[in-house]
Protein backbone atom coordinates (compact mmCIF):
# COMPACT_ATOMS: atom_id res chain seq x y z
CA UNK A 1 0.00 0.00 0.00
CA UNK A 2 2.84 2.36 0.92
CA UNK A 3 4.55 1.67 -2.43
CA UNK A 4 1.37 2.43 -4.37
CA UNK A 5 0.92 5.69 -2.45
CA UNK A 6 4.53 6.70 -3.18
CA UNK A 7 4.09 5.97 -6.89
CA UNK A 8 0.90 8.03 -6.93
CA UNK A 9 2.69 11.00 -5.36
CA UNK A 10 5.49 10.70 -7.93
CA UNK A 11 3.01 10.62 -10.80
CA UNK A 12 1.20 13.68 -9.48
CA UNK A 13 4.48 15.56 -9.00
CA UNK A 14 5.62 14.67 -12.52
CA UNK A 15 2.29 15.80 -13.95
CA UNK A 16 2.53 19.12 -12.13
CA UNK A 17 6.06 19.71 -13.43
CA UNK A 18 5.03 18.88 -16.99
CA UNK A 19 2.00 21.16 -16.69
CA UNK A 20 4.14 24.02 -15.40
CA UNK A 21 6.53 23.59 -18.31
CA UNK A 22 3.84 23.43 -20.99
CA UNK A 23 1.73 26.22 -19.49
CA UNK A 24 4.51 28.81 -19.74
CA UNK A 25 4.04 31.70 -22.11
CA UNK A 26 6.83 32.26 -24.63
CA UNK A 27 8.00 35.81 -25.21
CA UNK A 28 10.30 37.02 -27.97
CA UNK A 29 11.74 40.51 -27.43
CA UNK A 30 12.60 42.24 -30.69
CA UNK A 31 14.69 45.37 -30.32
CA UNK A 32 14.42 48.22 -32.78
CA UNK A 33 15.79 51.70 -33.16
CA UNK A 34 13.04 54.27 -33.69
CA UNK A 35 13.04 54.14 -37.49
CA UNK A 36 11.31 57.47 -37.87
CA UNK A 37 13.98 59.23 -35.83
CA UNK A 38 16.95 57.91 -37.80
CA UNK A 39 15.53 59.26 -41.08
CA UNK A 40 17.41 62.26 -42.46
CA UNK A 41 16.51 63.86 -45.79
CA UNK A 42 20.17 64.31 -46.67
CA UNK A 43 20.66 60.54 -46.35
CA UNK A 44 18.06 58.83 -48.60
CA UNK A 45 19.20 55.37 -47.48
CA UNK A 46 17.78 56.13 -44.00
CA UNK A 47 14.28 56.47 -45.48
CA UNK A 48 12.42 53.26 -44.78
CA UNK A 49 9.91 54.22 -47.48
CA UNK A 50 12.51 53.79 -50.23
CA UNK A 51 11.84 50.62 -52.33
CA UNK A 52 15.12 48.94 -51.40
CA UNK A 53 14.60 49.74 -47.73
CA UNK A 54 11.06 48.36 -47.86
CA UNK A 55 12.34 45.10 -49.32
CA UNK A 56 14.98 44.90 -46.60
CA UNK A 57 12.52 45.53 -43.77
CA UNK A 58 10.06 43.00 -45.19
CA UNK A 59 12.85 40.41 -45.34
CA UNK A 60 13.56 41.17 -41.70
CA UNK A 61 9.94 40.88 -40.59
CA UNK A 62 9.51 37.64 -42.54
CA UNK A 63 12.23 36.02 -40.45
CA UNK A 64 10.47 37.07 -37.24
CA UNK A 65 7.07 35.94 -38.52
CA UNK A 66 8.41 32.38 -38.39
CA UNK A 67 8.04 32.67 -34.60
CA UNK A 68 4.27 32.78 -35.20
CA UNK A 69 3.21 35.01 -32.28
CA UNK A 70 -0.40 35.05 -31.11
CA UNK A 71 0.06 38.46 -29.44
CA UNK A 72 2.08 41.49 -30.55
CA UNK A 73 3.02 44.27 -28.13
CA UNK A 74 4.44 47.67 -29.03
CA UNK A 75 6.11 50.62 -27.31
CA UNK A 76 3.11 52.91 -27.34
CA UNK A 77 1.24 54.21 -24.31
CA UNK A 78 -2.04 52.39 -23.53
CA UNK A 79 -3.92 55.68 -23.73
CA UNK A 80 -3.43 55.48 -27.51
CA UNK A 81 -4.86 51.97 -27.75
CA UNK A 82 -8.04 53.17 -29.45
CA UNK A 83 -6.06 55.00 -32.14
CA UNK A 84 -3.85 51.96 -32.77
CA UNK A 85 -6.92 49.73 -32.92
CA UNK A 86 -8.45 51.94 -35.61
CA UNK A 87 -5.27 52.14 -37.67
CA UNK A 88 -4.63 48.42 -37.43
CA UNK A 89 -8.21 47.68 -38.46
CA UNK A 90 -7.69 49.80 -41.59
CA UNK A 91 -4.34 48.18 -42.30
CA UNK A 92 -5.67 44.64 -41.90
CA UNK A 93 -8.28 45.50 -44.55
CA UNK A 94 -5.68 47.02 -46.91
CA UNK A 95 -7.07 50.50 -46.37
CA UNK A 96 -4.07 52.18 -44.78
CA UNK A 97 -1.02 53.66 -46.49
CA UNK A 98 1.77 54.21 -43.97
CA UNK A 99 2.93 57.22 -45.97
CA UNK A 100 -0.27 58.98 -44.98
CA UNK A 101 0.77 58.87 -41.32
CA UNK A 102 3.01 61.50 -39.75
CA UNK A 103 4.99 58.74 -38.02
CA UNK A 104 4.46 56.12 -40.72
CA UNK A 105 8.16 55.23 -40.70
CA UNK A 106 7.87 53.97 -37.13
CA UNK A 107 8.81 50.39 -36.32
CA UNK A 108 5.29 50.02 -34.90
CA UNK A 109 3.89 50.15 -38.42
CA UNK A 110 6.84 48.89 -40.45
CA UNK A 111 7.46 45.83 -38.26
CA UNK A 112 4.71 45.15 -35.72
CA UNK A 113 1.73 45.88 -37.98
CA UNK A 114 3.13 43.69 -40.74
CA UNK A 115 3.78 40.72 -38.47
CA UNK A 116 0.40 40.99 -36.74
CA UNK A 117 -1.42 41.12 -40.06
CA UNK A 118 0.48 38.11 -41.38
CA UNK A 119 -0.60 36.21 -38.26
CA UNK A 120 -4.18 37.44 -38.73
CA UNK A 121 -4.25 38.87 -35.21
CA UNK A 122 -7.23 40.99 -34.22
CA UNK A 123 -5.36 43.42 -32.02
CA UNK A 124 -1.96 44.95 -31.26
CA UNK A 125 -1.32 45.71 -27.59
CA UNK A 126 0.10 49.06 -26.44
CA UNK A 127 2.35 48.31 -23.43
CA UNK A 128 4.59 51.34 -23.02
CA UNK A 129 4.69 53.34 -19.77
CA UNK A 130 5.36 57.04 -19.16
CA UNK A 131 9.05 57.84 -19.06
CA UNK A 132 11.74 58.68 -21.54
CA UNK A 133 14.03 60.36 -19.04
CA UNK A 134 17.35 61.20 -20.69
CA UNK A 135 20.58 59.61 -19.49
CA UNK A 136 22.23 63.02 -19.92
CA UNK A 137 20.63 64.39 -16.74
CA UNK A 138 23.38 62.52 -14.88
CA UNK A 139 26.40 64.69 -15.68
CA UNK A 140 28.13 65.38 -12.36
CA UNK A 141 29.18 63.74 -9.10
CA UNK A 142 31.97 61.53 -7.83
CA UNK A 143 33.09 58.98 -10.46
CA UNK A 144 31.06 60.70 -13.20
CA UNK A 145 33.99 60.23 -15.60
CA UNK A 146 33.39 56.45 -15.54
CA UNK A 147 29.78 56.92 -16.61
CA UNK A 148 30.59 59.51 -19.27
CA UNK A 149 33.42 57.46 -20.75
CA UNK A 150 31.23 54.37 -21.10
CA UNK A 151 28.45 56.46 -22.63
CA UNK A 152 30.77 57.96 -25.24
CA UNK A 153 32.14 54.53 -26.14
CA UNK A 154 28.67 53.08 -26.64
CA UNK A 155 27.54 56.10 -28.63
CA UNK A 156 30.56 55.82 -30.94
CA UNK A 157 29.77 52.15 -31.47
CA UNK A 158 26.16 52.92 -32.40
CA UNK A 159 27.04 55.93 -34.57
CA UNK A 160 29.41 53.76 -36.59
CA UNK A 161 26.52 51.50 -37.64
CA UNK A 162 24.19 54.42 -38.27
CA UNK A 163 26.85 56.01 -40.49
CA UNK A 164 27.08 52.79 -42.49
CA UNK A 165 23.30 52.89 -42.99
CA UNK A 166 23.53 56.53 -44.07
CA UNK A 167 26.21 55.66 -46.62
CA UNK A 168 24.25 52.68 -47.86
CA UNK A 169 26.99 50.17 -47.02
CA UNK A 170 24.57 48.17 -44.87
CA UNK A 171 20.85 47.52 -45.30
CA UNK A 172 17.99 48.17 -42.90
CA UNK A 173 17.94 44.44 -42.24
CA UNK A 174 21.62 44.54 -41.27
CA UNK A 175 21.01 47.57 -39.08
CA UNK A 176 18.15 45.86 -37.26
CA UNK A 177 20.19 42.69 -36.87
CA UNK A 178 22.94 44.77 -35.25
CA UNK A 179 20.57 46.19 -32.64
CA UNK A 180 19.42 42.70 -31.66
CA UNK A 181 22.84 41.21 -30.98
CA UNK A 182 23.00 40.10 -27.32
CA UNK A 183 26.26 41.93 -26.77
CA UNK A 184 24.66 45.22 -27.84
CA UNK A 185 21.74 44.77 -25.44
CA UNK A 186 24.24 43.95 -22.69
CA UNK A 187 26.31 47.09 -23.36
CA UNK A 188 23.19 49.26 -23.20
CA UNK A 189 22.00 47.48 -20.06
CA UNK A 190 25.35 47.98 -18.34
CA UNK A 191 25.34 51.70 -19.09
CA UNK A 192 21.77 52.23 -17.86
CA UNK A 193 21.50 49.83 -14.93
CA UNK A 194 25.00 49.04 -13.66
CA UNK A 195 27.47 51.88 -14.13
CA UNK A 196 25.29 54.76 -12.79
CA UNK A 197 25.38 53.37 -9.24
CA UNK A 198 29.10 54.17 -9.18
CA UNK A 199 28.24 57.86 -9.39
CA UNK A 200 27.47 59.50 -6.03
CA UNK A 201 27.20 62.96 -4.49
CA UNK A 202 25.72 64.78 -7.47
CA UNK A 203 22.66 66.60 -8.80
CA UNK A 204 20.48 65.94 -11.81
CA UNK A 205 20.88 68.46 -14.62
CA UNK A 206 17.51 69.74 -15.89
CA UNK A 207 15.41 66.72 -14.74
CA UNK A 208 12.05 66.36 -16.43
CA UNK A 209 8.62 65.97 -14.84
CA UNK A 210 9.07 62.20 -14.54
CA UNK A 211 11.48 62.74 -11.64
CA UNK A 212 10.21 63.96 -8.28
CA UNK A 213 13.34 65.75 -7.13
CA UNK A 214 11.94 66.10 -3.61
CA UNK A 215 12.67 62.40 -3.11
CA UNK A 216 16.04 62.25 -4.88
CA UNK A 217 18.98 61.57 -2.58
CA UNK A 218 22.12 63.31 -3.97
CA UNK A 219 24.30 60.76 -2.16
CA UNK A 220 22.97 58.03 -4.47
CA UNK A 221 22.38 60.15 -7.56
CA UNK A 222 23.37 57.43 -10.05
CA UNK A 223 21.22 54.80 -8.38
CA UNK A 224 18.35 57.30 -8.41
CA UNK A 225 18.56 57.48 -12.21
CA UNK A 226 18.63 53.71 -12.53
CA UNK A 227 15.54 53.47 -10.33
CA UNK A 228 13.67 55.78 -12.72
CA UNK A 229 14.53 53.55 -15.68
CA UNK A 230 13.66 50.38 -13.77
CA UNK A 231 10.38 51.78 -12.52
CA UNK A 232 9.27 52.37 -16.10
CA UNK A 233 10.34 48.86 -17.15
CA UNK A 234 8.30 47.29 -14.34
CA UNK A 235 5.25 49.20 -15.55
CA UNK A 236 5.87 47.98 -19.11
CA UNK A 237 6.17 44.46 -17.71
CA UNK A 238 2.86 44.92 -15.89
CA UNK A 239 1.18 46.01 -19.12
CA UNK A 240 2.58 42.94 -20.91
CA UNK A 241 1.48 40.38 -18.35
CA UNK A 242 -1.97 41.86 -17.81
CA UNK A 243 -2.42 42.02 -21.57
CA UNK A 244 -1.44 38.36 -21.78
CA UNK A 245 -4.04 37.50 -19.15
CA UNK A 246 -6.66 39.27 -21.25
CA UNK A 247 -5.58 37.71 -24.55
CA UNK A 248 -4.72 34.27 -23.06
CA UNK A 249 -1.79 34.20 -25.44
CA UNK A 250 1.03 31.67 -25.41
CA UNK A 251 3.50 33.30 -27.82
CA UNK A 252 4.12 37.00 -27.30
CA UNK A 253 6.19 39.21 -29.58
CA UNK A 254 7.34 42.48 -28.02
CA UNK A 255 8.71 45.16 -30.36
CA UNK A 256 10.55 47.72 -28.24
CA UNK A 257 13.60 49.97 -28.05
CA UNK A 258 16.92 48.22 -27.47
CA UNK A 259 17.44 50.14 -24.22
CA UNK A 260 14.70 48.10 -22.54
CA UNK A 261 15.78 44.62 -23.60
CA UNK A 262 18.25 43.73 -20.85
CA UNK A 263 16.11 45.04 -18.02
CA UNK A 264 12.88 43.42 -19.22
CA UNK A 265 14.63 40.09 -19.71
CA UNK A 266 15.88 40.22 -16.14
CA UNK A 267 12.37 40.93 -14.87
CA UNK A 268 10.80 38.19 -16.97
CA UNK A 269 13.42 35.63 -15.91
CA UNK A 270 12.05 35.95 -12.38
CA UNK A 271 8.52 35.20 -13.61
CA UNK A 272 8.10 31.43 -13.68
CA UNK A 273 5.13 31.76 -16.05
CA UNK A 274 7.32 33.06 -18.88
CA UNK A 275 9.90 31.56 -21.17
CA UNK A 276 12.24 34.00 -22.97
CA UNK A 277 12.97 32.98 -26.55
CA UNK A 278 16.44 33.67 -27.93
CA UNK A 279 16.08 36.17 -30.78
CA UNK A 280 19.01 34.51 -32.57
CA UNK A 281 16.75 31.55 -33.28
CA UNK A 282 14.97 33.67 -35.87
CA UNK A 283 17.41 36.42 -36.85
CA UNK A 284 19.88 34.52 -38.92
CA UNK A 285 22.04 36.01 -41.68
Amino acid sequence: MKLKFTLLICLIATSLVNYAQTSKTDILILGSDHLGQIYKKEFPTTDVFMPQAQKSVIDFTNSVTAYRPDMVCVEILPKYQGEIDSLYSLYSRNKLDFKSLEDGRSEVYQIAFRIAKEMKLKKIYCVNAPGGTSQSILDNGDNIEIYKKEGLELRAYAVEKLTQLQKGTISFKDYLHFGNQPEIAQKVYHLRYVTPSRVINGRFKNPDSMIDTAYVNPKYIGAELTSVFKNRDYKIYSNIVTGQMEARSKRILLVIGVAHIGSLKNILRDDSEYNIIDIRTYLKK
